[in-house]
């Protein structure tokens, strides 16, 4: 008599869940934002500072103000953050059953 071992299940948890693309579209959104605000303020710095202050310092204002556009729309769209799952071994939680009863068969 031959023995099949049995397969084991994967059981899924609520924290397996991704965030909402709403969550994090906003996120995405409010980063860009503050970088925009960053780059407008160097841009301005620039400005005022130019003639009052070594040139070195303006000139790395500017090279901020042109640079940050770039990194930000990069961040921006560069797709989902990675998240932090959770992960749970089987010492902690022996009870998780599978969720539904059993597989489907396929029938000829």
């Amino acid at each position: 008599m031959r023995v099949i071992p049995r397969r084991r299940v994967d059981v899924y948890t609520v924290t397996d869940a991704h965030r909402p693309m709403s969550e994090d579209i906003g996120y995405r959104q409010r980063r860009y934002l503050v970088s925009m605000g960053i780059r407008t303020a160097c841009f301005l710095l620039a400005l005022f500072l130019t003639g009052h202050a070594p040139i070195w310092i303006v000139g790395v204002l500017i090279v901020g103000a042109v640079v940050l556009p770039y990194v930000s729309v990069v961040f921006a769209n560069g797709g989902r953050e990675p998240e932090n799952a959770a992960r749970f071994d089987e010492r902690e939680s022996p009870n998780r059953n599978q969720i539904s009863g059993r597989p489907p068969e396929i029938r000829s």
